[in-house]
């Protein structure tokens, strides 16, 4: 009884304030404060200097800045174009045509930027005027765009991946590693979508274009060559352990400004731009990681995580039960908070259980940014919805209606994780 007081005490204090719009991470700083104040003889002082100071200085979160980085760099450059030109004449005979280049060049920037917001905002500033001009449906072009791009927090380098493996003390490089399969898996989930769709309304899919050889399909498929080589260049050297995730991500930073240099898009100005873009993104990350250490402290002095693990066990939940009690869990905290700060403000608490559970700290990853991805295109929180309103002046109710398919095709990947967790474990046991 006394842990379900604790409990219920935290969570009202943790909504107060953010109901009162302070900032996630010193919300959670606060949260861990009065914790830490109220319900433990430990000092607070300088337990919050110490776990601030050594969460924000670890080796491991190097990466995240870098990767962060990389991404605003490539941002301000012309790839996303480059990408269209390369990937139209190969989706031009298949049932939705020219939709899949969302599908396809979400899934290609995911792997160079980390971030589902900038996979979204990229890939849609260039396909959306595009795939209007040739007449293809607004419902499909914004539901086909919306849904994919969440393949940004998944797919290596995942910016939340990292923040997972960090709050979870998990190997960074195997969770890239267990996110490459399910990530694909997703990829053609969503275009079999598109393709049964066209199937079913043939008569809203504008007329293919002219139909070219081979070899200028080969030819035009020169423009994706300089990112599929950044990415095979940073996934590569993971994977052959020739690199850490950090250090793979200061060659993803090199090779971006390579690229940038070569497109001519690297000026003093843009240098600048994408510096203080990754600045300012990394701070606000690092405030609630450093938060969420802190809270994790408190929580253990508190001995909350034990004593809920240990009620949790005693209700003799099935492992299935437990995944299937933490996915709606997940999918309905994910509709009002974004995913870094959902990951960070459960993570003292899910772990504890999760491992008494007897399941893969790895798996449990993949899962967990699965059901966060759901939260970008579900209202009113969905940092995607957002994103595409801004770009096509679209209600949020209707553009939340229209990636309401890929919402269910993301829970249809879910039951497959469960039913076949090797989608997920098998590159990183073979590392």
């Amino acid at each position: 009884m006394n842990e379900v007081i604790v409990s219920i005490t935290l969570v009202a204090v943790l909504f107060a304030l953010l109901a009162g719009s302070v900032w996630v991470g010193l919300t959670l700083c606060g949260v861990a404060l009065f914790g830490m104040e109220l319900f433990s003889a430990r000092p607070a002082g300088d337990a919050m200097a110490m776990t601030i100071w050594g969460s924000a200085s670890g080796w491991t979160l190097t990466a995240l800045p870098l990767f962060v980085w990389m991404g605003e760099i490539l941002y301000r450059t012309n790839l996303s174009e480059n990408m269209f030109r390369g990937l139209s004449p190969w989706v031009n005979a298949l049932p939705g045509r020219l939709l899949h280049t969302n599908v396809i060049g979400c899934t290609i920037f995911a792997s160079v930027s980390g971030s589902s917001a900038a996979t979204c905002a990229t890939v849609g500033k260039m396909n959306i005027p595009e795939l209007r001009k040739r007449g293809y449906p607004e419902a499909q072009i914004i539901g086909s765009l919306g849904g994919p791009a969440t393949l940004g927090l998944l797919i290596p380098p995942s910016i939340i991946l990292i923040v997972y493996g960090v709050a979870a003390e998990t190997s960074i490089a195997k969770l890239f590693m267990a996110g490459v399969l399910p990530g694909l898996m997703l990829a053609a989930l969503f275009s079999g979508w598109l393709m049964v769709w066209a199937l079913l309304n043939p008569d809203q899919v504008p007329k293919a274009d002219a139909e070219h050889s081979l070899k200028w399909k080969l030819y035009e498929s020169r423009h994706l060559i300089p990112v599929v080589l950044l990415i095979a260049s940073v996934v590569a050297s993971i994977y052959t352990g020739i690199a850490t995730a950090t250090e793979a991500a200061a060659i993803g930073v090199v090779g971006a400004f390579i690229l940038s240099a070569a497109q001519g898009a690297l000026t003093w100005a843009t240098f600048k731009e994408s510096l203080l873009g990754a600045t300012r993104l990394y701070c606000m990350i690092s405030l609630i990681l450093c938060g969420a250490a802190f809270m994790t402290l408190s929580m253990g002095y508190i001995g909350l995580p034990r004593q809920l693990a240990e009620f949790v066990g005693s209700l003799n939940l099935s492992p299935a039960m437990l995944i299937l009690a933490l996915g709606v869990f997940y999918i309905l905290i994910g509709c009002f908070l974004d995913g870094i700060s959902v990951i960070v403000l459960t993570m003292g608490v899910v772990l504890p259980i999760i491992k008494a559970a007897g399941i893969d700290p790895i798996w449990f990853g993949i899962f967990l940014v699965i059901t966060v991805e759901t939260a970008q295109i579900t209202p009113p929180v969905g940092f995607n919805l957002f994103v595409l309103q801004s770009m096509t002046g679209k209600q949020i109710t209707y553009i939340a209606r229209v990636c309401a398919p890929y919402f269910f095709l993301m829970v249809a990947a879910l039951v497959i994780l469960w039913l076949f967790p090797e989608v997920a474990t098998w590159l990183p046991s073979n590392m």
